[in-house]
């Protein structure tokens, strides 16, 4: 399996495992994948008690072989989880955290700012 098929598969796995976990409310969660262009998304939505909840869980992007990080509202840190999964550490970018910032994470830098 080459390495874009790998990272596919282990992106589809555990967003499903998260969406699988509990929550409070009538909050449902969506998985949203566009493998073609390499965006994967987990999303919450419904209702806590009168408050609508919608809002993204997840979002994670495939850019020049590198797993981007551009969301994480999980209070684990799902980057560990891909290490967990396979995923060597340099090649995983927190794009969340700012350039100057990166360089102190244990992860890849990433060589753009990326804007989706």
């Amino acid at each position: 399996m080459d390495k874009l098929s790998q990272y596919r598969n282990i992106l589809k796995n555990l967003l499903t495992q998260y969406a699988g976990k509990p929550s409070h409310g009538e909050i449902e969660a969506e998985i949203i994948i566009d493998a073609e262009q390499k965006h994967f998304e987990l999303m919450h939505l419904g209702w806590d008690g009168t408050r609508r909840v919608h809002g993204s869980v997840l979002h994670i992007d495939i850019i020049d072989e590198k797993i981007w990080i551009q969301h994480d509202g999980t209070s684990y840190g799902i980057a560990k989880d891909l290490v967990e999964a396979g995923i060597p550490r340099d090649s995983i970018v927190l794009g969340f955290r700012p350039l100057h910032v990166r360089q102190y994470t244990g992860y890849n830098i990433g060589a753009q700012s990326v804007n989706v």
